[in-house]
């Protein structure tokens, strides 16, 4: 097999994909050395795929005062190949594609162009366009790269879809996944359900996004009745901001559920974990504030590890809300074993010679 198509393969069997952040130095420019520690971390700790241009990395890259697309996407496929050749190992990379057709389908040509193995195509922004409109879409980018449909919260952009979209969208060929970050359980399971009941179930994998039930929605299996017969559907992996920090202790986390979903019972342990996950989400994503501070919180605990200069975003109105600071100090009390803090101590001054 190619690169590419062992790299597809580990898409389809499910794995960990943190959605990378962005560093920037104090004047709000990029720091290139700073993005490279960052890639070197998520790689140690065990991430089986990077996807970056996403909304974690600021979809203000986009804008042309500011033109850091393509060198954002550069960087991080160049560090994954690094890290590739070193460990004889493939990283699914994933891109970040976002805006109407003409501007979609220039994105995945970049991404093409920088080696990337599929797009994560963002409907955020595009309320006014047909569900008719978004397949067609959908249909375009496909036609150049291997898709990963997305269903966006509301609260953040994104647009409530009907069950028929997505059958429509499980249908293209070329569409290999779907994360639902709907943070609805009702759009959640339909979107499951369209997955289970598509002719294309077998090629089409199921992503948690939603950083608000992550344990959950990768311990169950949906079971759904299917020409008589029973079809079982799942998520087999997680593309979330949420996992750019405590990233080693995810993999392991990550690895443990896997296994558990497997047998018969589940412990009430796992429920209790997937509470504690959730609480130090609601903290890092500022929930209180309608996740005003969702980006901002994760720098912060990506700089109080070492791993960032400073917390700044491009936007400068956006930063921690109130009392967000304070929500982090208390998940960091309450979760020690979530974190990572003392795996980075140990291997941070390696990183950093390495960039």
């Amino acid at each position: 097999m190619t690169r590419h198509e062992i790299a597809l393969k580990k898409l389809a069997e499910g794995t960990v994909i943190p959605a990378t952040p962005l560093a920037l130095d104090n004047n709000r420019n990029l720091n290139e050395k700073g993005l490279r520690l960052l890639m070197n971390y998520y790689l140690a700790s065990g991430a089986g795929g990077i996807a970056t241009a996403v909304h974690t990395t600021q979809f203000e890259i986009r804008k042309p005062e500011i033109a850091l697309f393509e060198p954002v996407l550069k960087i991080v496929s160049e560090e994954i190949d690094k890290f590739e050749k070193e460990n004889n190992t493939v990283i699914v990379k994933v891109a970040g594609v976002c805006g109407p057709k003409e501007q979609a389908t220039k994105e995945a040509e970049l991404a093409k162009k920088y080696g990337y193995d599929a797009v994560l195509l963002s409907p955020g922004g595009l309320n006014h366009l047909s569900e008719d409109e978004m397949i067609e879409r959908t249909k375009a980018v496909a036609a150049i790269m291997p898709v990963i449909g997305f269903y966006l919260q509301t609260a953040v952009g994104g647009r409530v879809f009907s069950y028929n979209y997505w059958e429509r969208l499980c249908a293209i060929d070329n569409v290999v996944a779907i994360k639902c970050a709907s943070f609805n359980r009702y759009q959640t399971l339909e979107v499951v359900r369209a997955a289970a009941m598509s002719e294309r179930s077998d090629k089409v994998t199921l992503y948690t996004g939603n950083d608000d039930n992550i344990v959950i929605d990768l311990l169950t299996k949906y079971k759904f009745n299917k020409n008589g017969k029973s079809v079982v559907k799942a998520f087999e992996g997680g593309l979330l901001g949420h996992w750019s920090v405590w990233t080693n202790n995810v993999v392991n986390m990550f690895k443990m559920l896997k296994a558990e979903k497997d047998k018969d019972t589940i412990s009430t342990e796992l429920l209790t974990l997937a509470a504690e996950v959730t609480d130090a989400n609601s903290a890092f994503f500022d929930t209180a504030n309608g996740f005003a501070g969702c980006i901002a919180g994760l720098h912060e605990v990506l700089r109080r590890q070492g791993l960032m200069e400073n917390i700044l975003c491009l936007n400068p109105d956006e930063t921690l809300s109130a009392g967000q600071l304070e929500e982090i100090d208390r998940v960091y009390r309450a979760y020690p074993h979530l974190n990572d803090d003392a795996f980075i101590k140990e291997n941070i001054d390696s990183w950093k010679s390495r960039v």
